[in-house]
C-alpha cells in the first residue's frame, strides 16, 4: 500500500511537471516581450521621441524611432524561430513618448499555443491572463 501511494506521488509530480515545451517557449516569449516593450517605452520617454514595434515580415520583430545606438542593443528575433506575433487592433504598437498609452495588445503563437502581452495603456506591459488574454471581440 505503502510503494502504491509512493509511485501514485511520484507519477504525479512527473505529469505535473511535464508540460509541452511549445507552451513554456511561448510563456517565455511574451515574458521577454513585456520587457524589451518597457524597455523601449523608457528609452522613448528619455529621448522624447515617437517609438513604436512590429512584427517584421521576416521573422522577428523591430522598434522603428530609436536612435542607432540604442536599436543595436535590442533584440531583433525570437528565441523559438517559430514564433509568430499578431498586433490586436493595430498595424504597430506605440511606445511613447508620452506617458498615457493607448490600450494594446499583442497575441504571441508558437504552435498551437498563444499568449497574449498587453497593457491597458498607464500600466506597464505584462503576460495577460485570463479574460484579459482572450481575442477582441
Amino acid at each position: 500500500m505503502v510503494v502504491l501511494l509512493i509511485v501514485a506521488v511520484a507519477v504525479a509530480t512527473v505529469t505535473l511537471s511535464m508540460r509541452d515545451s511549445s507552451q513554456n517557449k511561448v510563456e517565455e516569449e511574451g515574458a521577454r516581450l513585456a520587457a524589451l516593450l518597457e524597455s523601449a517605452r523608457t528609452q522613448s520617454r528619455i529621448i522624447g521621441t515617437d517609438v513604436r514595434w512590429e512584427p517584421s515580415h521576416e521573422g522577428g520583430f523591430r522598434f522603428l524611432g530609436l536612435p542607432a545606438p540604442a536599436l543595436e542593443q535590442l533584440p531583433k528575433g525570437w528565441l523559438d524561430p517559430e514564433t509568430t506575433a499578431t498586433i490586436v487592433g493595430a498595424p504597430q504598437v506605440l511606445l511613447g513618448p508620452e506617458p498615457l498609452l493607448p490600450a494594446q495588445r499583442i497575441v504571441l503563437h508558437l504552435g498551437s499555443h498563444d499568449v497574449a502581452v498587453g497593457t491597458d495603456g498607464l500600466a506597464p506591459f505584462e503576460v495577460l491572463q485570463g479574460a484579459d488574454a482572450a481575442p477582441a471581440q
